[in-house]
């Protein structure tokens, strides 16, 4: 297992953890991604323990929030050896107030989080979604009375644009409030717009990348092809939740599929590799539902692709430049004032 600190902190998290959105009842309209009873939440936790993963992700939302319960029955007595990160954000319950970033639902929710995950702390709590109803100042003040009562030990966003993001971490400074140190981001080989402004934005703030769906919903498993498009009956059949060009992925996979050769390895490690070669990306989150999938994504820890290999895959799933991105670019660095500097 590889490991880092989690954006400028001390704390020191496996670059594959797991995440427990497949722990839940089968039901509602999530029900073909969390589906696993309490025994094989067991079997991939031990599994994930024993490979050396130390991080393992869930949310509030999950499975009606039996992904939080099952997650702490697995952990155990071995919670106290690990990183524990959840989110709030998403409705969790009937009523008008269970949803959301206003300071009732982010301090009550974190209560109820803590009780199903059988914990009395939260090593990493995680604003799920962008709420435009509640002021910014709101929520990260209610993450700061979390973090001086004990509950929490850092904090962070998931799914937020990078100006959002940037305010929160001024209001924080301004205020003397505890700092944003994780993002949990969507980012993957066919989506790669995390690269246009959070990638900078994190890497100047200190903040440590959690990437959910490295393989985009299953695509980059390599099961889903223009000959297989429902990929036998895949994840992507009932939840295909992530956009992207069809077209253009089937061919990235293509090329995928022959790096994967050269290399002894899977699509899905090809896919996860490239990822950790990114400084900024702390955690990437791999999920599974049996455990020959999840040994098959955490074997991307011991792999290594080539500098040919790397080179291939950045120039498939190059983005088209985006502006201001490409007027800095071709602009570069005032060449008088440079000179001068560099003389």
């Amino acid at each position: 297992m590889q490991y880092t600190r989690m954006g400028n902190t001390g704390l020191v998290v496996s670059r594959l953890a797991f995440g427990a959105m497949t722990f839940g009842p089968g039901e509602g309209p999530m029900a073909i991604i969390s589906k696993l009873g309490e025994d094989a939440a067991r079997e991939l936790v031990a599994q994930s323990l024993d490979a050396g993963v130390n991080h393992f992700n869930s949310a509030d939302a999950y499975g009606g929030g039996e992904s939080e319960r099952m997650l702490g029955l697995a952990l155990g007595s071995r919670r106290k050896d690990v990183i524990v990160s959840t989110k709030v954000g998403f409705r969790s319950g009937g009523a008008i107030l269970h949803q959301g970033l206003s300071a009732q639902h982010i301090i009550a929710s974190c209560e109820r989080s803590l009780h199903r995950l059988g914990t009395d702390y939260i090593d990493v709590y995680l604003l799920h979604r962008f709420d435009p109803l509640t002021p910014i100042e709101e929520s990260v003040e209610a993450l700061d009375l979390l973090v001086r009562q004990g509950k929490v030990r850092y904090v962070g966003f998931s799914n937020w644009p990078a100006w959002w993001a940037a305010k929160g971490v001024g209001i924080q400074a301004m205020r003397g409030f505890t700092r944003f140190r994780a993002a949990e981001m969507y980012y993957s080989l066919i989506g790669r717009d995390l690269e246009n402004e959070i990638a900078p934005f994190v890497q100047d703030a200190g903040i440590g990348v959690f990437v959910w769906s490295p393989l985009s919903g299953g695509f980059l498993s390599g099961k889903y092809t223009r000959e297989n498009p429902q990929g036998d009956g895949g994840r992507l059949t009932g939840f295909d939740f992530i956009p992207h060009d069809r077209e253009r992925s089937y061919d990235l996979v293509e090329a995928m599929r022959k790096i994967a050769a050269a290399h002894s390895a899977s699509v899905a490690q090809v896919a996860l590799a490239w990822i950790l070669t990114k400084p900024w990306v702390a955690s990437i989150l791999v999920g599974a539902s049996k455990p020959a999938q999840l040994a098959d994504n955490l074997g991307a820890a011991n792999l290594k692709l080539s500098a040919d290999a790397l080179a291939e895959l950045e120039q498939l799933s190059a983005q088209r430049p985006v502006y201001p991105n490409w007027f800095i670019t071709r602009t570069g660095k005032e060449p008088v004032v440079t000179k001068a500097l560099e003389s």
